[in-house]
């Protein structure tokens, strides 16, 4: 082999839309259908989940401010099995929950990471009551030998108090 006929070097594949659809499709049909173990599989081990409290601003900290969840990946794992156990009171008998995924955007990209932004509605039921959560997310996700994984997802709820749900128990 000739030094011009050098073999070309291994370039990052660009993000598509539609693959990052598919994939937020796919974290939300794991969520609806409890396969909570399966959707955990999706995040990296350095991850962080958050959901800030809905007084505060989007680029709020939750080293400065009390959020509703700010877990890393070892907190996120530990709310995934409490939520399976049958002791997880909140979520036993576990709601019934529908993700609706739309607006999905890709912010920008780099190598082999993207951020990624989206609108969400996510419906719980339970006890005969419906609760109805909306707002944005913005995720952070990489491109890695397994798949899309996600490194961080941020999820900005559009409510001016949690009244009537009260308390966020499930995963949005």
């Amino acid at each position: 082999m000739h030094a011009e006929e050098e073999e070309p070097t291994m370039q990052a594949q660009a993000f598509t839309r539609s693959e990052i659809e598919d994939f937020l499709y796919h974290e939300a049909a794991l969520l609806d259908d409890w396969q909570l173990l399966e959707w955990l599989a999706l995040y990296t081990a350095d991850a962080r989940y958050e959901v800030p409290a809905t007084d505060l601003p989007k680029d709020a900290s939750p080293e400065n401010n009390l959020f509703f969840i700010a877990d890393d990946a070892f907190r996120l794992s530990e709310r995934v099995k409490r939520l399976m156990k049958k002791t997880a009171f909140s979520e036993y008998p576990r709601s019934k929950t529908r993700h609706l995924v739309s607006n999905v955007r890709i912010l920008d990209s780099s190598g082999d990471r993207c951020r990624v932004s989206s609108a969400f509605v996510t419906y719980r039921t339970k006890s005969g009551v419906t609760d109805t959560y909306i707002g944005s997310s913005e995720h952070t996700i990489v491109r890695s030998d397994a798949g899309l994984r996600i490194a961080k997802k941020r999820c900005t709820l559009d409510l001016d108090s949690l009244r009537p749900q009260g308390r966020v128990s499930i995963i949005l």
